[in-house]
């Protein structure tokens, strides 16, 4: 049981290492994985081995969290590769942070409009397809060997995370009209 602590989080689940996972195949092994260890199988057990065990199903749930999040799988796997995620990333260019500016006014304007719902639809329809396309470029940049820039995956995840922050907005907002 304590071999599971050594291994990577997509070694723990036996997984290829990489920004596109199959969610599905993640659930199944974290279940099967969280089945064997649970600490209910060892209340008879020593309190090493129960104590292990809680803290091997804390290890799972932990690793499992990360990486069914794209986000927090992004950034585990820049992590992977040695990026020192503390470090603030501020090269967002111009462009992207006038959009940005663009984004935010659009959903503060959406309260005052005859139809918030429609635009607020719209909106977050932009927004995903963004994510999308944005989380494309990440598995792209930050593939396995040569074809990895992991640079250019570092600016994207730093992109993703306005946009991702910029969702969590929209999803307020549409709580606050619709409740």
């Amino acid at each position: 049981m304590q071999q599971l602590f050594t291994k990577d989080f997509f070694e723990l689940f036996n997984l290829p290492v990489s920004f596109d996972i199959d969610a599905s195949q993640l659930t199944e092994r974290y279940r099967a994985l969280q089945s064997s260890i649970h600490p209910d199988r060892f209340a008879a057990a020593s309190d090493q081995e129960r104590r292990l065990s809680v803290q091997m199903a804390a290890h799972i749930n932990e690793a499992y969290q990360t990486l069914k999040q794209p986000l927090s799988r992004a950034r585990y796997l820049l992590q992977q590769v040695g990026v020192d995620m503390a470090q603030s990333s501020t090269a967002l260019d111009i462009e992207f942070l006038a959009e940005q500016i663009v984004l935010r006014e659009q959903l503060s304007e959406i309260r005052d409009q005859a139809d918030p719902m429609a635009s607020l639809l719209t909106l977050r329809e932009e927004l995903q397809q963004s994510i999308a396309s944005m989380q494309q470029d990440f598995s792209n940049f930050i593939g396995q060997g040569e074809s990895s820039d992991v640079e250019l995956a570092r600016a994207v995840f730093d992109k993703l995370q306005f946009f991702y922050r910029l969702q969590q907005e929209v999803n307020l907002l549409e709580e606050e009209l619709f409740s």
